[in-house]
């Protein structure tokens, strides 16, 4: 092989990674606040564990338990701590929650939050929260 033949395919080569390694950072941030939610749970965990929505609009959430026990989804008022474990005296902190059994899928429809901020997630079932089972939900304008 010739000496520019060799550097051709070595600028072409390097070329291609750096296009990939740009493509690659560019699918990872986020396109903003979304109207629809895609969520897996799996024992004990949310995927994935952050979402941002817009202030206000009709949220679409799909569920996915791929977990051995039932889960829920459980959005906390702004502002609202929930105590462990997550029981009775919490329920009065819930803005939103939806359960799902093991191995169902659910698509269910709800308003976001006026108020802008962050939120908890949690999962309500007794021992899910403390076992990590926790997301945060960003509110837009």
């Amino acid at each position: 092989m010739t000496s520019n033949r060799r550097y051709w395919l070595t600028g072409c080569l390097m070329a291609f990674a750096l296009m990939f390694s740009i493509s690659a950072c560019a699918t990872s941030v986020s396109a903003g606040p979304s109207t629809t939610l895609n969520v897996q749970m799996t024992d004990f965990s949310y995927t994935p564990t952050s979402f941002s929505i817009p202030a206000g609009q009709e949220i679409t959430l799909n569920l996915k338990n791929n977990g051995k026990v039932p889960h829920e989804f459980v959005i906390i008022k702004h502002g609202e701590k929930v105590t462990l474990p997550f029981d009775d005296d919490d329920e009065a902190k819930v803005y939103w929650e939806q359960e799902t059994a093991v191995g169902e899928s659910v698509s269910v429809k709800f308003t976001a939050p006026s108020e802008p901020g962050s939120y908890d997630i949690v999962c309500g079932q007794p021992s899910h929260m403390e076992a990590g089972m926790t997301g945060t939900l960003s509110v837009v304008q």
